[in-house]
């Protein structure tokens, strides 16, 4: 089989290479092999392949999400077969073409559900379901508060199905995006809905005119760095910053007076853990990300797809500016369904 691999942690460019290996071991009890079809390139795979420059890994595959069909059965698993096409998360290795599977976190698909949206209904929608956890259900001063939601990064993948999320709960979202371009983009995606670009000089005084002395319940964020910092003090007492990624690369200071004289919650949510919270909430969240599959692939966007040996070009293209969807890496048995 091909596979992407890396030896030490560094710039995703740098230390890939693909590589031919044997198809895997025999899958174990409760385990399932899997033939990978289509993978995306998430942000949260090239953090993972950068890690501690120069450290050595063992030979890493990256990726954690995927779609493809069950090629072997261990035993124990009477709810999958042979040729099935499954969608997976989380599961290391997904950059390669075989993967050994808990069967626990392999979802069997029905026809009406499409590759590409099969591959990437799970980390993003997840994602956003654990953040909605955190703006509604979280806890601190805002409970009862009425007032709108603000989020940065609005134009990814996970920001618009936030959007479309808190939109459903009959909120209000003000949504920062970074460029006048992903401004009308979103805009159009999404009407009626508040949307700033900050590369606009006065976006800080549109954004306070859009909250209008409201209090704001929460801000969730995915940049880091200064931009939630400037959005801090539009939160009410006991209101929450979510933090859920880091685009920027750049550090986060909170000042201590907010943190205690305005009760200020700081609160990261990491789909990384969704694999430990209980059955029945990762049932449910199962079960709304492959109904979202079936009935909103356009939420599922596509930026590119490349073969796995094109790797590099797919690498460059999930890392530049203004991109819109999300990079898949295809293996040749995918027919583009």
């Amino acid at each position: 089989m091909r596979r992407i691999v890396h030896d030490f942690h560094g710039e995703p460019g740098e230390v890939l290479r693909l590589d031919e290996a044997a198809a895997g071991d025999d899958p174990a009890a409760g385990q399932v092999r899997i033939r990978v079809l289509v993978r995306p390139i998430h942000p949260g795979d090239l953090l993972g392949i950068i890690g501690q420059a120069n450290e050595p890994t063992g030979g890493r595959v990256p990726g954690h999400e995927g779609m493809g069909v069950v090629d072997a059965l261990g035993n124990d698993v009477g709810t999958l077969a042979i040729g099935q096409r499954v969608a997976f998360y989380p599961v290391q290795g997904a950059w390669g073409e075989f993967v050994l599977a808990d069967a626990r976190f392999v979802v069997p698909l029905p026809d009406d559900v499409e590759d590409t949206a099969a591959s990437l209904m799970l980390v993003n929608p997840l994602t956003m379901r654990m953040i909605m956890r955190a703006v509604f259900e979280g806890g601190g001063g805002q409970a009862g508060v009425d007032g709108p939601i603000i989020q940065t990064a609005a134009g990814s993948s996970v920001g618009k199905l936030i959007t479309s999320a808190i939109r459903t709960h009959d909120a209000e979202v003000i949504s920062l995006v970074r460029s006048e371009a992903g401004a009308l983009d979103f805009a159009e995606r999404f009407p009626g809905t508040p949307v700033v670009s900050t590369s606009d000089t006065d976006w800080r005084e549109v954004v306070r005119k859009q909250v209008d002395d409201r209090p704001v319940r929460a801000v969730v964020d995915a940049v880091g760095g200064e931009l939630p910092m400037e959005l801090l003090g539009l939160l009410t007492p006991g209101g929450s910053l979510i933090e859920y990624g880091s685009l920027s690369g750049q550090a986060m200071t909170v000042p201590t007076l907010d943190l205690v004289g305005r009760e200020i919650v700081v609160r990261g949510v990491s789909v990384g853990r969704w694999a430990g919270l209980p059955d029945p909430v990762r049932a449910a969240d199962t079960e709304f990300a492959l109904e979202l599959a079936r009935s909103q692939p356009e939420l599922l966007e596509v930026a590119a797809e490349f073969d796995l040996a094109d790797f590099r070009q797919a690498l460059e293209h999930a890392q530049r500016p203004g991109r819109v969807g999300t990079v898949l890496l295809t293996s040749r048995e995918h027919a583009g369904n």
